[in-house]
């Protein structure tokens, strides 16, 4: 792991400070678990189709991918307006992954607009590919000095800490690439889902201000940290109850 280090810090209105990182997300992702826990291979999709796999080695296994790792120490916002501060994440840069494996793949890079990101769980999420580029973003592994848990995100995961929490997608598994943006999430989904989703300007969702929101998400905190919470106990004693046959 390289000394390097990155901190960010941001203005962000309306958040509340929380000590902990709880599991939290959508509800009807709370009993969705990633398929492949141990799985480190991404698989990389460009606009034409063509596509390829890349492997991020574990932290104990020899570093082939000429990556620099760095850590990064940054406050995660929930969009639902908690927020944790002090965490340092470990992984590497996402502006070096994509001039490593992502450019190649494409015959006109710089018309790239969009990134998707699809996780084992079948979450998905997107950003410009300007934001994606930013120094901050990171593909990562690791959390304050160890592998990241199912709960946080293993065994891979994209930390975007401008951006609030519900773009640092959690068990990554594929990453495509557009030439234009477009919306990925209907009904709903899509009201919520800002392109962006900068915590500093408070794009909490697509079209009504985020303030706005504040009061209705708080009131969705304690419930939706419970039900993951449950959900995570139930799926760590089935895990623990097949190891054990």
């Amino acid at each position: 792991m390289s000394d390097n280090t990155v901190a960010t810090a941001l203005r962000a209105p309306g958040q509340l400070p929380r000590s902990d990182l709880p599991r939290f997300g959508l509800p009807r992702y709370a009993s969705r678990f990633p398929s492949a826990p141990d799985e480190r291979t991404l698989e990389l999709i460009a606009p034409d189709g063509v596509n390829n796999t890349v492997m991020l080695p574990c932290t104990s296994e020899p570093d082939n991918t000429g990556i620099e790792r760095v850590t990064l120490q940054v406050t995660f916002h929930c969009v639902t307006t908690w927020s944790t501060p002090g965490l340092t994440w470990g992984g590497v840069r996402f502006a070096d992954f994509f001039d490593m494996y992502l450019q190649p793949l494409c015959s006109v890079p710089n018309q790239i607009e969009q990134i998707v990101f699809v996780a084992q769980d079948g979450y998905k999420t997107s950003l410009p590919v300007a934001d994606c580029l930013d120094e901050s973003v990171l593909i990562a592994d690791e959390l304050d000095g160890h592998s990241l848990t199912i709960e946080h995100g293993a065994p891979l995961r994209l930390i975007a800490p401008k951006h609030y929490g519900y773009k640092n997608l959690k068990h990554l598994r594929r990453i495509e690439l557009r030439t234009c943006a477009r919306p990925i999430k209907r009904g709903i989904y899509h009201m919520l889902d800002h392109p962006r989703a900068r915590v500093e300007f408070e794009e909490r969702g697509r079209y009504l201000p985020g303030w706005l929101l504040r009061p209705l998400y708080r009131l969705f905190i304690p419930r939706t940290v419970k039900l993951f919470s449950r959900q995570l106990e139930h799926y760590n004693n089935e895990r623990s109850n097949r190891r054990d046959k």
